[in-house]
């Protein structure tokens, strides 16, 4: 059983800064590839960017390229999303997620999620 607890959410003007954390309850955490979801009101959970367990590769929606970044500390068993430039759209609640094998972009190849944090950028 993994368990995430996301942090780091908050209000934030367009332009800012924000870095978001998952610490995660599993030995074996390095193992574990690892992604972030956002989900704004009225829309479906979208995929943000995830991090592979072996080489640490990286994969970014198109609309957070070159703004955020995902990284990891095997060592402390979390996942940072850092979030820079960041818009009114990018307003959502963000949750971390596992997949039990593998990774991928969509939400229903992921096993394990954490409770969310919100994110709000105002304009």
């Amino acid at each position: 059983q993994v368990q995430l607890v996301e942090s780091g959410g908050g209000l934030v003007q367009a332009g800012g800064s924000l870095r978001l954390s998952c610490a995660a309850s599993v030995r074996t955490f390095s193992r574990y590839g690892m992604g972030w979801f956002r989900q704004a009101p009225g829309k479906e959970r979208a995929f943000v960017a995830a991090i592979n367990w072996s080489d640490g590769d990286t994969y970014y929606a198109d609309s957070v390229k070159g703004r955020f970044t995902i990284s990891r500390d095997n060592a402390k068993n979390t996942v940072y999303l850092q979030m820079n430039s960041l818009k009114p759209e990018d307003t959502a609640i963000y949750y971390c997620a596992a997949p039990y094998y593998g990774l991928g972009q969509r939400p229903r190849e992921y096993d394990y999620w954490g409770q969310g944090t919100q994110v709000t950028v105002s304009s």
